[in-house]
């Protein structure tokens, strides 16, 4: 790849974390304690993973999880050390927005670029609802109700809002599928 084409898809890439941003503003639900249902706000992230491989996807996804940690200002999480603290981003930011990218290298071994498309999205979505899951038990736990077990807590919490982002993510990105299949790298 000569430089201006790195330059043109640095630009792109840009362009869609910009609208990613802009479509989170667009909450369709916001949860009391972090997570909303968005008009498809990572959808943007996975069609850079598509279009321009895993190393762009990352690049792209890791951009938009430092946007988001800074639009979001993450609010003290239950924790006493930096460690836990790390954890948090690591988990809740950084990794669950990075691996949106890698939907390209999931979709790349399957003939129709639909399925592809598909089973990219819903294992990228799903990596990122393991992350809240897991930040959940570990960090998140102590506001579960009394009685009911962490890991249920954060199972169903989690998944009342990342269930249908995971939806709407699919259904947009099938939808535009047709229009970034000729683009998908070999």
């Amino acid at each position: 790849m000569n430089r201006s084409s790195k330059t043109f898809v640095l630009v792109k890439c840009a362009l869609l974390v910009a609208l990613a941003v802009a479509l989170n503003f667009v909450k369709i639900a916001p949860w009391p304690n972090g997570g909303s249902i968005t008009a498809a706000a990572m959808a943007p992230i996975v069609v850079a993973g598509l279009m321009f491989g895993p190393k762009w996807g990352l690049l792209t996804g890791f951009t938009y999880s430092l946007l988001q940690m800074l639009l979001d200002g993450i609010s003290a999480p239950p924790v006493e050390t930096v460690f836990w603290y790390a954890l948090v981003v690591m988990l809740d930011y950084v990794v669950a927005f990075t691996v949106l990218g890698l939907a390209g290298v999931v979709a790349k071994p399957f003939s129709s670029p639909v399925k592809g498309a598909v089973a990219g999205t819903v294992a990228v979505t799903a990596v990122r609802y393991l992350c809240h899951f897991l930040s959940g038990i570990l960090i998140w736990g102590v506001y579960a109700p009394e009685g009911t077990p962490v890991w249920l807590y954060s199972l169903l919490y989690n998944g009342s809002y990342m269930i249908p982002e995971m939806l709407i993510t699919t259904a947009m990105v099938s939808f535009f599928v047709k229009g970034i299949s000729g683009r998908r790298p070999l």
